[in-house]
């Protein structure tokens, strides 16, 4: 593998979040990207949980697959339904990993910040076992 795509619905949680993962464990000659069915606003709870656990920052811009080159991705990991849905249709190598929405959270700014982290260390163990 050369590359990997990661896809959700705005390209501001969970994908971000992957691609962020993804260039501090994979090895530098893995390109990696991430993208979005529609394209949403950066999560400021992305960045504090990707700080928190060593991580670089996030992609600044939020992306669409219209605006993304999916075809030049050797592969497309779609952490939600609907992206999984739309990667397929312009993609032939698409997994689809069930991965927590931190947005879904109820509770207090601790409890919301605590579902990122576990997002963030899911992402992780993932992308260690699947991708390295």
């Amino acid at each position: 593998m050369r590359s990997v795509l990661f896809a959700c619905n705005m390209n501001s949680v969970r994908s971000p979040m992957a691609e962020a993962v993804a260039r501090h464990i994979l090895p530098e000659e893995i390109r990696v990207g991430s993208c979005g069915v529609y394209q949403g606003a950066p999560d400021p709870f992305v960045a504090d949980a990707l700080k928190e656990g060593g991580y670089g920052p996030a992609p600044e811009q939020s992306r669409s697959f219209g605006a993304c080159d999916i075809e030049k991705f050797d592969r497309v990991i779609a952490l939600t339904p609907e992206a999984a849905t739309e990667a397929r249709k312009l993609h032939p190598k698409v997994a689809f990993w069930e991965v927590e929405n931190p947005t879904d959270t109820y509770g207090s700014e601790v409890d919301l910040r605590a579902a990122y982290a576990r997002l963030r260390d899911q992402l992780a163990e993932r992308i260690r076992s699947e991708l390295l």
